[in-house]
């Protein structure tokens, strides 16, 4: 049975407000979270397929456009290093021996510094493309705004949409994979499937790893930011912003709902799953080596 193995990656950190992430909060609570990146090495015979899952957050930030500047600001104190190539290199990678990116999203806590894997393969989820290149456009708070020059064009795919008849010619075919609605087999052998993830913002996948024959982690980007929404003891928050718009860290609230429904199901089956931000499993994983080159 193919499985993978899957190490967790210093990619960042940043502080985050409680009040602009779950109702009820207290208006003075703020958590400094991790920005996880995750390497996934798929090995058959002599070849051995790596791929990062999300890139973290940029090491030098005043390469982020001056509006993600400004927003970046109010998330500190910020850490930028280790960064994520500094992180492969811990357990003796280079950008070089990276085959595939495979970005959760286009947030500018998720797509690091692109420039620095010349060679690897970017892949990003139904939508995405359109975020970048500014047809689609959200209002929905100073952290959704994007670089329409982020991504090489010539070595970055993005998957088609799941609802369309597109996703049936592609070479990336979507089939249901209970409880999950639409998945991707990567690899063909089950190892590795690509899950889309609706709700967070347009293009938002997540990877689902079989890790052993009969265990599974579940990388879930930005599903959520505090364990609480998963568990349900708190709702998804929304403010007004000085502009007198409604925002939310969520692009649909109700579809964010839904898949974090679908991951609960996950959970009862026995699935490991891991949040990109989620501070107290940083710490327990760290604790039992699964930072690379540890393993999960």
């Amino acid at each position: 049975m193919a499985t993978v193995s899957v190490h967790a990656l210093n990619a960042g950190s940043l502080t985050i407000p409680e009040k602009f992430f779950v109702v009820p909060s207290d208006p003075d609570v703020k958590f400094t979270v991790p920005s996880l990146s995750f390497l996934v090495q798929h090995t058959t015979g002599s070849k051995t397929t790596r791929l990062v899952f999300d890139l973290g957050i940029r090491r030098d930030t005043s390469l982020y456009p001056d509006v993600l500047q400004a927003h970046i600001k109010s998330r500190e104190p910020i850490t930028t290093q280790p960064d994520v190539t500094a992180s492969l290199a811990e357990g003796g990678l280079k950008p070089d021996d990276i085959d595939y990116v495979i970005l959760s999203h286009v947030h500018y806590d998720h797509v690091g510094y692109p420039p620095d894997f010349p060679t690897s393969h970017f892949l990003i989820g139904p939508g995405a493309a359109a975020l970048l290149s500014g047809n689609t456009t959200l209002n929905i708070g100073s952290h959704s705004h994007f670089e329409p020059d982020l991504l090489p064009s010539d070595r970055t795919t993005e998957l088609p949409s799941p609802t369309t008849s597109s996703s049936s010619t592609s070479t990336h075919k979507w089939t249901p994979l209970p409880p999950f609605a639409h998945a991707i087999d990567f690899f063909n052998d089950a190892s590795l499937f690509i899950v889309n993830a609706p709700g967070h913002l347009p293009g938002h996948i997540n990877l689902l790893c079989r890790v052993s024959p009969d265990k599974y982690v579940y990388l879930a980007g930005d599903a959520c930011h505090d364990v609480r929404l998963f568990t349900a003891e708190r709702e998804i928050a929304t403010w007004i912003d000085g502009d007198g718009r409604q925002c939310c860290i969520h692009a649909d609230r109700e579809q964010t709902k839904e898949t974090l429904r679908v991951m609960r199901d996950a959970v009862e089956k026995g699935v490991e799953v891991v949040f990109a931000h989620d501070w107290a499993w940083e710490r327990e994983a760290r604790e039992r080596g699964g930072f690379w080159p540890g393993r999960l």
